[in-house]
């Protein structure tokens, strides 16, 4: 919290002497009054924005390189997804399903209701608007995977197939199938560390 410095009058000498003493233990219970004030109010301010709008992410392994790399410090955003649905190639972070109390980092290949084909290192996906298949161009898939993690799989309506950048090297939804919403925290918006890469919606297609 940031506050505005102000220029004071210094108070004009009325002849009055101040008792010896006086006000030592008022200008204490003051200080201690004004610490509490300012604890509470700055955990209703920034309790609500670390729990629900924002939260810090620190990248673990190598499946989202190049884009992302181990040790870097990322900031999510856990809002959005509260007013709009997640979108096809933003990076998300999401519990894993199989063990809800750890994090993964991944990007939305798949939205609900489609059906992803992968085939020899390349993605294609069969919806409503292209029934017979669109194949994705991924510019950001640096290492190719084409080898043994070929899939077919048709997506409920709160399903999202998520994959890493760096495909033989990332367990996915071609391993242990789709993610549900309800396991979405929220798609990073800055990277902070290090400071030679930071930016803005990083790896965002």
């Amino acid at each position: 919290m940031t506050y505005n410095n102000l220029e004071e009058k210094p108070l004009e000498n009325k002849g009055i002497e101040p008792k010896k003493g006086s006000g030592d233990f008022s200008s204490i219970w003051d200080f201690i009054t004004e610490m509490v004030k300012f604890t509470i109010l700055s955990l209703v301010i920034v309790a609500p924005i670390r729990i629900f709008i924002a939260q810090p992410f620190l990248v673990s392994g190598s499946s989202m390189d190049p884009t992302f790399a181990d040790g870097e410090y990322l900031i999510i955003d856990e809002l959005s997804y509260y007013f709009k649905d997640p979108e096809r190639g933003q990076v998300v972070v999401f519990r894993y399903p199989n063990n809800p109390s750890k994090y993964f980092i991944k990007r939305i290949i798949g939205l609900p209701s489609e059906t992803v084909i992968v085939k020899n290192g390349q993605v294609t996906i069969k919806n409503d608007a292209n029934p017979n298949g669109m194949k994705l161009e991924e510019d950001y898939v640096k290492n190719i995977d084409t080898q043994n993690k070929d899939v077919d799989t048709k997506l409920e309506d709160n399903e999202y197939f998520v994959m890493g950048d760096n495909r033989p090297q990332s367990s996915d939804s071609r391993d242990w199938g789709p993610v549900e919403d309800k396991f979405i925290t929220g798609h990073v918006v800055l990277r902070l560390l290090p400071v030679a890469r930071a930016s803005v919606l990083p790896g965002q297609k």
